[in-house]
């Protein structure tokens, strides 16, 4: 018997003793690891979670007090989604944030209505504009941590990813209370 010929057999042997395991799901998880897409760096329960991805999400590092997350959010999606809050372990509440003009002066506030990201279409989240204010940050956001985030979608659907700490100064925010931060 030829090398290959008993690489074959061998090979058939092994989905015959999967599939004899009494588990058809269990052998079509196993084919659908090994021949499926490659899944995003992001985890969700539903589908609408699954159509949002993020592009290089990063946090202005900090040792403690505010920060803000950024990135750009993707929705795969033929339908709009909207992200309605967000959460992480490094801080006790985040918002969602936008920045405008009041009576003369950039202030931020919070974004009413949630991130609309529109179907087949993006969302930035960028120093000087709408971006997840982190309030009362208790642990230090140091130069290349992965700092998880859970967004929660208006469907009640949640979508995870991980942001990086990066040192910036490009905007001159002050994410401190009581002033204009912008």
């Amino acid at each position: 018997m030829s090398t290959r010929h008993a690489f074959a057999s061998l090979a058939l042997a092994a989905v015959a003793a999967a599939s004899a395991c009494g588990s058809h799901g269990a052998a079509s998880s196993v084919a659908a690891a090994v021949t499926g897409p490659i899944a995003p760096v992001t985890s969700s329960s539903t589908a609408t979670a699954t159509a949002l991805t993020i592009t290089d999400p990063w946090v202005k590092t900090t040792k403690e007090g505010m920060t803000a997350a950024f990135g750009t959010l993707v929705n795969h999606s033929g339908t709009d989604i909207v992200v309605v809050s967000a959460s992480t372990p490094f801080a006790p509440k985040a918002e969602l944030h936008e920045v405008v003009n009041s009576g003369g002066k950039t202030v931020m506030q919070p974004k009413k209505g949630g991130f609309l990201v529109p179907a087949h279409g993006t969302h930035v989240l960028k120093p000087g504009g709408d971006h997840i204010m982190l309030m009362g940050v208790t642990k230090e956001v140091k130069p290349g941590a992965e700092i998880p985030f859970t967004l929660t979608l208006k469907d009640g659907s949640t979508f995870k990813f991980n942001a990086v700490g990066k040192p910036y100064a490009g905007a001159k925010e002050n994410y401190q209370p009581g002033g204009s931060h912008g």
